[in-house]
């Protein structure tokens, strides 16, 4: 036995492309599949996560805080870490991600100032901490924002 001959056993695959309640004929008459009475065989059950009128799990559980639906996730990266690049060198979002640097840029990257810095770079990111960009300019590069 192969990966390449693997296959689900005969007859546990079911196909959900069929029309229920047309008969005995078609396997699935009757009930089509809804057992006998109860609410559930009935049109109008009650919906997901509905409990017969207790107070639902969704509900009972505590929530806390405030949950921004607009924040927006910024990666943040050390002045050290852009000690790989050569002196002169451009960087910019897309020469980090290339290096490994950052491995997704979310909704943008910040230069923060943790650490040192001994080359001359030209950088270009979406926003930069004071110290960052004192470090760098202080070393005659240059801190774009895009």
């Amino acid at each position: 036995m192969e990966l390449s001959n693997l296959r689900p056993a005969a007859g546990s695959k079911h196909s959900d492309n069929f029309r229920r309640g047309r008969g005995h004929g078609s396997g699935n008459g009757k009930t089509a599949g809804k057992g006998h009475k109860g609410q559930k065989a009935r049109s109008g059950a009650p919906r997901v996560g509905f409990e017969g009128g207790q107070m639902p799990l969704y509900r009972r559980i505590p929530k806390r805080g405030f949950k921004n639906i607009n924040k927006k996730e910024i990666v943040g990266i050390n002045v050290d870490a852009l000690e790989r690049f050569e002196d002169g060198a451009t960087v910019t979002v897309e020469t980090l991600i290339e290096a490994g640097i950052v491995k997704n840029p979310r909704d943008g990257v910040k230069i923060l100032g943790n650490g040192e810095l001994t080359k001359k770079l030209n950088v270009k990111a979406d926003a930069f901490s004071a110290g960052a960009k004192e470090k760098i300019e202080a070393l005659g590069g240059t801190a774009e924002v895009m």
